[in-house]
Formats: structure tokens, C-alpha cells, sequence
């Protein structure tokens, strides 16, 4: 069953970060539908409907460098 998490993310600041965002998630789950808006101050705000947990998609979205606040 598919859920959509969301995540404000930390660090952001263009396209290259939303891509970088968006193929993390992709790599966990082809499947998944990603959703990012950019934020001021380098900050995003990234939507995430998956399978997977969320732990599983906030470790993603970390190990491409970006820190998920909430």
C-alpha cells in the first residue's frame, strides 16, 4: 500500500538538489512519485509517495547530504 510522506528538508537550494533528491528516492523505488518545492533559505520541501517506510526514504534523502528536519 502506497503512502505519501513529507519531509522538510534542509540544505536545498536548485535544481541540481532536486534532481540529487529525487534520484535517491528513485533508487529506493523506481516507483515512488517525488514531489519537491524549494524553499527560501536553502531549504525544500520534498513529498514522497511509496511503498517504503519512511525511515527508508528519510536515510535516502540523507545520504545524499541533506538534512531532514522534520
Amino acid at each position: 500500500m502506497n503512502t505519501t510522506h513529507e519531509f522538510h528538508v534542509q540544505g536545498m537550494s536548485c535544481q541540481h538538489c532536486v534532481r540529487a533528491v529525487s534520484q535517491a528516492v528513485a533508487e529506493l523505488d523506481p516507483q515512488a512519485h517525488v514531489q519537491v518545492t524549494l524553499l527560501e533559505g536553502k531549504q525544500g520541501h520534498v513529498s514522497v509517495t511509496t511503498e517504503h517506510a519512511r525511515a527508508s526514504v528519510q536515510a535516502a534523502i540523507e545520504e545524499e547530504g541533506y538534512a531532514v528536519v522534520a
